[in-house]
């Protein structure tokens, strides 16, 4: 089962585009990354850059509309994240449970959907969608 693990820094909302990281977090969580790499479950992972930096684009209107960020009605906005493979979501929670996250920083668990989740009809019509992403 693969899992995204997204990580929600509370205030990353409203973070400058020259936001300054702390080395010692920083070293922290590479040795977390160390460990799910060492453990043969992670798939990948990457931080995110400020949503200042960012842009969103709506449909609202049927016509695609571009917003520069920073997004003034943003609550939580993602950080990063780390794609892992383990046996159950119970494993996926035990290894969130493992991040050296500060108390400002949630992680929220989100299981991928693979095609074998989806009943026949809805597989037949993406078949070959494993091509598109090679």
């Amino acid at each position: 089962m693969r899992f995204m693990m997204l990580m929600i820094p509370l205030g990353y909302e409203s973070a400058p585009a020259d936001v300054q990281l702390d080395p010692e977090r920083i070293a922290a969580m590479m040795r977390y990354n160390e460990a799910l790499k060492d453990a043969g479950v992670l798939i990948t992972l990457d931080g995110l850059h400020p949503p200042s930096t960012g842009a969103r684009v709506s449909f609202a209107t049927g016509e695609p509309i571009v917003t520069d960020g920073p997004f003034a009605e943003a609550k939580e906005v993602l950080g990063g994240y780390w794609m892992i493979e383990v046996a159950s979501r119970e494993e996926a929670i035990a290894w969130a449970r493992k991040c050296p996250a500060s108390p400002n920083e949630i992680i929220e668990i989100r299981q991928v959907q693979e095609i074998t989740d989806f009943p026949p009809d809805v597989q037949e019509v993406v078949a070959g969608f494993d091509d598109l992403k090679k």
